[in-house]
C-alpha cells in the first residue's frame, strides 16, 4: 500500500490510535497475503517438478493462480508457430461457473504482433483494471468482450528465448485493479512454466532422438540384412512416417532419361483418411529446371505451407493433387546420380518441421541412398555371375562337346575303316559265290551223267564214292553253298548297319528313315542283348519295338544315333545291374521265387506327335489335327522296367559329369550331350520320366521339318504358339 492510500485511511479514523491499529491489521494480512502466495507457489513449482505432463502443470497452475487471485478466469494461451504471434489458441484454464470457457478456443488478432509482441518478448506484463478505458484498439476490444473479459493480468510466458504464450487472469464480473504483489506472483508463475516447457522441450528432444536412433536402427538392420528393396523402403516409410508424426512418407522414383520431369511413387506409409499415391505417375517439368541440380548437390526442401512458400504454379499443382499442405523432400542418391526423392507430406494443415526431424529424415535419406548402393552392387556382382556361370556353362558344353566328338569321331572312323576293310573280301565272296553255285552245279550234273552211263565204275573209283560218301556230298554241297552265301549277304547288311551308325558322309543335315538309326544301334548293341541264360530266361533282356509308321525326317543322322546308343547304353546299365542285384539276392537265399520274378524289358516306340510335350502325345497324330491335319513332330520313346532313378537326383540327370554309375563306368557325358543334340541341334525336347522300382523312359520330341521350325522360330509369337492357335 503506498503513501497516499495511508493518507486516505488516516482521514476515515477516529484518533491516531485506530488508525495505528488498521495499519497494523493491514501489515498482517499483507504478510498472510504473502505467505498464501508463497505456498501457492511453492505447490505450482513442485506440480511441475512431479509431473513431466504439460497439460497437468498448466490445469495446476491456473487452478492455484485463480484461487489465490479470486479471479474469474485464469487460462494458458499458446500462439501457433509461424503466425506472427496473431494466432492461437487455450491450452488450459480454471473458470468460474457464471462465465464460459475459453478452452480450445481460436483466436485471431492482427493486432497483437504488429503492436505488442516485441514488447512481451521483453517481458512485458500489461495490467488492465478495465479494458473499455484503457485505450486498446477497437480489435483488440472486441477479441476480449467475447471471452467476457472486463480486466485482466497478461504475463508472458517465455520458452527458450521466445514468446511461447501468455498467462492470462481475467476479471469477468467487472473491473479490478491488480497489486504489485498479484503481478509479481503471476509474473514468477509464469516464469516457471517457461521452465516446465524447457524441460518438455528437452525431453521432448530426448524421447524424440531415442526413438530416432530406435528408427534408424531398425532401418539399417533391414539394408544390412539380404532383403529386397521393397521391403526396405516399405519399413523405413513406416518407421518415419511413425516417428514424425506424418500424414504420409512416400519414395518417390525418377523415371531414366526424363530428366527428372517424370516418376512415380513407388513406396509409401499413409494414414487414414487420405488418399495413397504408390504407383501414381507424376510429370513435373518445373522440377528438371528449376529444383534437380540443387538436390543432386545434397540439398533438401522443407516448406510449411505450399500456399506461402514461393513455389512455381505447376509445382503446386502438382503438390495439391495429393492433398500435400506442408512437405519434407530429400535427395535418394544413388552414388552421385539423383535416383528418387523421399518425401515427407502433411496434408491436413500447415507444418513447420523441426531442425531435429529434419535431421533424422536426412539420416533416412542417406541410410536408403546406402541402400540403393547396394543395390545396384548386387545387381552388378549378380549379373556377373550369371555371365560367369553361363560361360562357364558353356565351356563346359563345349569340353563334353569336344571329348564326346572326339570319342564319337574316332569311333566312327574306326567302325568307317572296319567296315570298309570288311566289305571288300565279303563283297568277292559274295561276288564268287553265284559262279562256284553255277560250277558246283555242273560238276555234279558231270557226275549224275558219269554214273548214269557207267553205273559198275571201277573198284578204285567206287571204293573212292563210298569213302566220301558220294551221295550225301551230291546232296549237301548245295546247301553250304547257300549257307555261304546267306552269311555273306549278312556280312554286308552289318557293314551296311555299321556305315550308317557312322554316317561319317552324313554331318550335315539329311532326310533320313530314323528306324534305320535305331536298327543300326542295336545291331551295334546287339552283343549286350543276347540271351546270356538258357536255364533262367528271367536274366535276359527282352527288346520289344512297337515302330509307328514316320516319314523321312530331317536331322543330323549320325548325331541322333549318338543320343540313341547313349540312352539304349544306359538302358542296358539299368537292367544288367537289376540282374546282378537279383542274382546277388537268390545266391544269398533273399529270394527264392524265381517264376515271379519281373523280366527285364527294354521297349522301343516311335510315332507321330503333336507339338506339345511328349507325356500329353499319347495319342495318335490324328486326334491332335494341325495345318493340313499332319502332325509336325516325331516321338521316340526309350523305355525299361529297371530300378528307376531317384527323384531327387533327377533334376542332375542332364548335367555335365554327373552319373549314377560306379567310378570307371561312366562319365557323365552322354545324358548332357543327348539333350545339347536334341534341344539345340534339333530344336526339340528330351524328357524324363522315371518312377522308383518301376524304370525310367526318354522322350525324344523333333520336329520332322528343321528349316520350318527355324523359320518360325524367327516370328514374334514362336512356332509352338502359331501351332497350338
Amino acid at each position: 500500500m503506498n503513501q497516499q492510500q495511508l493518507e486516505q485511511l488516516r482521514a476515515y479514523c477516529s484518533s491516531d490510535a485506530a488508525f495505528e491499529q488498521l495499519r497494523q491489521n493491514l501489515l498482517n494480512w499483507a504478510d498472510i497475503s504473502k505467505a498464501e502466495q508463497q505456498k501457492a507457489l511453492f505447490r505450482v513449482i513442485t506440480k511441475i517438478r512431479e509431473s513431466l505432463d504439460l497439460n497437468t502443470i498448466f490445469k495446476t497452475a491456473a487452478i492455484e493462480v485463480r484461487r489465490l487471485l479470486s479471479a474469474d478466469r485464469v487460462a494458458l494461451f499458446c500462439f501457433e508457430p509461424n503466425s506472427g504471434w496473431n494466432d492461437g489458441e487455450f491450452l488450459a484454464e480454471d473458470v468460474a461457473p457464471e462465465f464460459k470457457s475459453v478452452l480450445l478456443e481460436k483466436v485471431h488478432d492482427h493486432c497483437f504482433g504488429e503492436r505488442y509482441a516485441i514488447d512481451y518478448h521483453k517481458g512485458r506484463i500489461q495490467a488492465v483494471s478495465d479494458v473499455r478505458s484503457a485505450g486498446l484498439k477497437e480489435c483488440h476490444i472486441e477479441i476480449l468482450s467475447h471471452f467476457q473479459i472486463c480486466a485482466n493480468l497478461v504475463v508472458p510466458i517465455i520458452k527458450e528465448e521466445t514468446l511461447w504464450g501468455l498467462l492470462c487472469v481475467h476479471q469477468c464480473s467487472g473491473s479490478r485493479t491488480w497489486t504489485s504483489d498479484e503481478i509479481e506472483f503471476a509474473k514468477q508463475v509464469s516464469t516457471h512454466l517457461g521452465v516446465a516447457l524447457q524441460q518438455a522441450s528437452l525431453l521432448d528432444k530426448v524421447r524424440f532422438q531415442s526413438e530416432q536412433q530406435k528408427a534408424l536402427f531398425k532401418v539399417v538392420s533391414r539394408i544390412r540384412e539380404p532383403m529386397d528393396l521393397a521391403t526396405i523402403f516399405r519399413t523405413a516409410a513406416t518407421e518415419s512416417r511413425q516417428l514424425l508424426g506424418a500424414d504420409r512418407v512416400a519414395i518417390f522414383r525418377f523415371a531414366p532419361d526424363s530428366n527428372w520431369n517424370d516418376g512415380e511413387f513407388v513406396s509409401e506409409s499413409v494414414g487414414q483418411g487420405y488418399a495413397s499415391v504408390l504407383a501414381e505417375k507424376v510429370q513435373d517439368h518445373c522440377f528438371g529446371d528449376r529444383y534437380s541440380d540443387a538436390y543432386h548437390q545434397g540439398q533438401f526442401q522443407a516448406v510449411a505451407d505450399i500456399y506461402s512458400a514461393g513455389l512455381q504454379a505447376c509445382h503446386i499443382d502438382v503438390l495439391s493433387r495429393f492433398q500435400i499442405r506442408a512437405n519434407l523432400v530429400l535427395p535418394l542418391l544413388q552414388g552421385s546420380y539423383l535416383w528418387g526423392l523421399l518425401c515427407v507430406h502433411q496434408c491436413a494443415e500447415p507444418r513447420f518441421w523441426e531442425a531435429e526431424e529434419i535431421e533424422f529424415a536426412r539420416q533416412i535419406a542417406a541410410q536408403l541412398s546406402v541402400a540403393l548402393k547396394q543395390a545396384e552392387l548386387l545387381a552388378q556382382a549378380q549379373q556377373q555371375s550369371v555371365e560367369t556361370a553361363a560361360a562357364l556353362d558353356h565351356l563346359k558344353k563345349a569340353q563334353t562337346q569336344l571329348i564326346q566328338s572326339e570319342k564319337m569321331s574316332s569311333l566312327g572312323q574306326l567302325v568307317a575303316g572296319v567296315a570298309h576293310e570288311i566289305n571288300n573280301p565279303v563283297n568277292f565272296i559274295h561276288g564268287n559265290i553265284s559262279y562256284a553255285r553255277r560250277y558246283a552245279h555242273d560238276l555234279m550234273e558231270l557226275v549224275k551223267l558219269y554214273q548214269k552211263h557207267y553205273p559198275e565204275p571201277v573198284n578204285a573209283v567206287g571204293d573212292r564214292a563210298e569213302e566220301i560218301d558220294l551221295n550225301f556230298l551230291i546232296e549237301d554241297f548245295p546247301r553250304i553253298l547257300a549257307s555261304m552265301q546267306v552269311g555273306a549277304e549278312r556280312i554286308r547288311s552289318i557293314v551296311l548297319s555299321l556305315r550308317n551308325f557312322s554316317r561319317l558322309d552324313e554331318a550335315e543335315m539329311k532326310v533320313v528313315d530314323l528306324h534305320e538309326g535305331l536298327e543300326s544301334t542295336l545291331l551295334i548293341l546287339q552283343y549286350r542283348l543276347k540271351p546270356k541264360s538258357v536255364s533262367n530266361p528271367a536274366n535276359n533282356i527282352q527288346l520289344i519295338k512297337e515302330y509307328g509308321q514316320l516319314p523321312l525326317v530331317e536331322c543330323y543322322p549320325s548325331q541322333l544315333n549318338q543320343v540313341f546308343m547313349n540312352l539304349l547304353s544306359n538302358a542296358i546299365d539299368a537292367l544288367e545291374e537289376q540282374i546282378g542285384a537279383r542274382e546277388k539276392a537268390i545266391q544269398e537265399g533273399m529270394s527264392s521265387d524265381v517264376d515271379s520274378l519281373r523280366q527285364p524289358t527294354i521297349t522301343i516306340r516311335t510315332k507321330l506327335c503333336d507339338p506339345r510335350p511328349c507325356d500329353q502325345c499319347d495319342q495318335l497324330h490324328e486326334h491332335h489335327p494341325l495345318k493340313g491335319d499332319r502332325p509336325q513332330y516325331v516321338c521316340i520313346c526309350i523305355a525299361d522296367n529297371g530300378p528307376g532313378v531317384p527323384e531327387k537326383l533327377q533334376p542332375k540327370l542332364f548335367d555335365p559329369f554327373f552319373t549314377t554309375k560306379p567310378i570307371g563306368k561312366g562319365t557323365g557325358l552322354g545324358l548332357s550331350i543327348s539333350q545339347q543334340i536334341v534341344c539345340e541341334r534339333h530344336h526339340g525336347t528330351l524328357q524324363c520320366i522315371s518312377q522308383p522300382d518301376t524304370g525310367t523312359e526318354f522322350h525324344i520330341r523333333i520336329p520332322i521339318h528343321q528349316h520350318k521350325v527355324m523359320q518360325e522360330n524367327l516370328k514374334p509369337s514362336g512356332a509352338l504358339n502359331q501351332a497350338e492357335q
